[in-house]
């Protein structure tokens, strides 16, 4: 009598080594491991190719710009040629730096102010004030920036760094008041009770005790709205035409009837976001401090 082995027993799928199986838990893990690493691999190409073409041919002859070479003899002629007439970069970048300090110097105080306002008080049709605030946020910028330009060329303010900042500070104002207000909110209301049994004035607290504590949020929001002046065109495309004109606008000198000078685009694409690269390396720990602040406390 023979003994049938275990392969003659069993059927054939039974009989196969575990190891020819995959789970299908398997299967959809390497499927999402690879769309994840496909995600990251194209938005690296988004953003890192863009940044080497204008790094690379801001420093590049105009020759080369169209060629497709990756080695190339570098040359600073183009940042020194922006620098002269007709275009002059650096009386825009001046402009920039001036209306953008200033708006954040203005905006900061007031936005501090009316943010404890907001938490602390419960003032008459106070939902509907902060609703309001919140509202002016979706407000298309060409439909704020029209009746100030019919105001400010009455005034004879058309085309000067006083326009700008008056505008860009109501503009960023309300996303200041809001995101400080966040970071009040989290502040015990305790400490500010017995420094007022104490005999504190409210301006006191403010300055003496909550802006101490707030002040990662502070000089976040301080960071968003310098970023956002720096950055703007609309505003400042329509409030000026040559004395006030800011770095974003001074782009469209470059934009010629034989065609655009992209090299000289690229370089002031370069002086653009350098002052932006090295204020936010500067204010790197802030930034992290207050972006996390809320969910720390």
């Amino acid at each position: 009598m023979t003994t049938k082995s275990m392969h003659d027993v069993l059927p054939d799928s039974q009989s196969r080594p575990a190891a020819l199986y995959r789970a299908p838990g398997a299967s959809r893990a390497r499927l999402g491991t690879f769309a994840r690493g496909a995600a990251m691999a194209l938005l690296f190409l988004v953003i890192v190719l863009p940044l080497y073409w204008i790094l690379s041919a801001a420093f590049k002859h105009y020759v080369d710009i169209y060629q497709l070479r990756v080695t190339f003899k570098p040359t600073l002629g183009n940042f020194i040629e922006i620098m002269r007439e007709p275009f002059r970069v650096q009386d825009k970048l001046v402009n920039s730096l001036i209306v953008s300090c200033s708006t954040v110097i203005i905006t900061l105080p007031i936005a501090t102010a009316a943010a404890y306002s907001f938490s602390r008080f419960r003032l008459f049709a106070h939902k509907s004030l902060m609703v309001a605030v919140l509202a002016t946020q979706f407000l298309p910028p060409v439909v704020i920036v029209l009746p100030f330009f019919l105001m400010f060329r009455d005034l004879g303010l058309y085309d000067t760094r006083t326009a700008l900042i008056v505008v860009q500070t109501a503009m960023v104002m309300p996303f200041a008041i809001w995101m400080i207000k966040g970071f009040i909110d989290q502040i015990p209301i305790d400490i500010e009770e017995s420094a007022l049994i104490d005999g504190a004035t409210r301006l006191q607290v403010l300055y003496q005790m909550i802006m101490p504590i707030a002040l990662p949020g502070i000089v976040t929001a301080g960071i968003f709205c310098f970023i956002l002046s720096w950055n703007d065109f609309i505003i400042a495309v329509i409030l000026t035409s040559e004395d006030a004109v800011t770095l974003p606008v001074a782009m469209g000198l470059f934009n010629r009837e034989e065609g655009d000078l992209w090299q000289l685009l690229s370089a002031t694409g370069i002086l653009i976001m350098l002052p932006m690269f090295l204020f936010a390396s500067f204010m790197q720990r802030y930034l992290i401090r207050g972006t996390t602040a809320g969910a720390v406390r």
